[in-house]
């Protein structure tokens, strides 16, 4: 009988989901992901979790109630670091207990700790710690993992190949940036299918998958200031890494409601833009409570404001 391992759709799936597909599957395991997130998951994960938590958090709750049943384990990892000298949100540090001490009757829980905030010493370790809940050789759990590597790289790769690297080059249509954490960016049901929105009035919508880590790595340097968390880092490099090329012409960030790095990532970003150039922003803040009849009225204006700015701007004292 094969063994199912349960991966909630949500949070670091955006990110890791390829790697972690085919590192199980080459160990013989059937991978399960949840459904996407709809409202019965969003409810589910708000009742379960405590009111303190971003939606996001709530969100992935409702995840593992939609699977848990289904499968012979989940996985959980307990992630503190995946860069040097850099880490992530803390919320993914205590993940594993949020989920045991808030849900009943789950099936084993796999939750490694992967911690390269020193060195990533200790990755053979890691992988043979996950891989040996289905096999004891260690050589094929590190061919498991050879391979899953590999089909990251290629999925990366293939994402890079979007990048705008000047004004114009990919077609005649405005251009939008929209910056948000995966998890944010990639949940259409709770961004209300805001990229989507933006496509349909007829503009080109980039995000930060695009831009190669190798840049916003050297744009982040230019940042006045240690940057120590690795989502914050990539988007600050994104914009100054855009305000540079001056290849697109707006900027939405998604945030969500009680996320402590982005209420400063977004401001810092948003100052960036109004001091180095003229690009417009829009910020939008959600939570359980947000209305897809507000966001679809921004959006809509945030178009037409972009759109207009060709006819009218050269039109407008530079005093207001």
């Amino acid at each position: 009988m094969t063994v199912k391992v349960g991966i909630p759709r949500a949070l670091l799936f955006y990110e890791y989901y390829p790697l972690w597909k085919v590192f199980f599957e080459e160990l013989g395991a059937k991978v399960i992901v949840s459904q996407k997130t709809n409202k019965e998951i969003v409810n589910k994960g708000i009742k379960s979790t405590i009111n303190e938590a971003c939606i996001p958090v709530k969100i992935y709750h409702g995840h593992v109630l939609d699977i848990k049943d289904k499968v012979d384990y989940l996985f959980i990892p307990r992630l503190k670091s995946v860069c040097r000298g850099e880490y992530i949100c803390p919320k993914f540090c205590g993940l594993p207990e949020m989920i045991k001490y808030s849900i009943k009757d789950l099936p084993q829980v796999i939750y490694p700790e992967i911690d390269f905030m020193k060195n990533k010493k200790k990755l053979k370790e890691i992988i043979c710690e996950v891989g040996k809940y289905f096999t004891n050789d260690s050589t094929r759990i590190l061919s498991a993992y050879d391979k899953a590597y590999s089909n990251y790289k290629s999925y990366k790769k293939n994402v890079n190949r979007g990048i705008p690297t000047s004004k114009g080059n990919l077609s005649h249509k405005k251009k939008v940036m929209v910056m948000a954490h995966s998890y944010n960016l990639y949940d259409t049901y709770m961004n209300m299918d805001i990229i989507n929105k933006i496509q349909e009035k007829g503009i080109d919508v980039f995000t930060p998958e695009i831009v190669h880590k190798e840049y916003t790595d050297d744009y982040a340097c230019k940042f006045k200031g240690n940057l120590y968390w690795t989502f914050a880092k990539k988007l600050i490099g994104t914009a100054l890494y855009m305000i540079d090329k001056k290849n697109i012409h707006g900027i939405v960030y998604i945030s969500t409601f009680g996320c402590g790095i982005d209420s400063v990532v977004a401001h810092m970003v948003e100052n960036f833009i109004r001091k180095e150039s003229s690009i417009p922003f829009m910020l939008v803040t959600l939570d359980e409570h947000s209305g897809e009849a507000g966001i679809n009225t921004r959006v809509e204006a945030f178009v037409d404001m972009i759109k207009w700015r060709d006819i009218n701007e050269n039109n407008i004292s530079s005093n207001g």
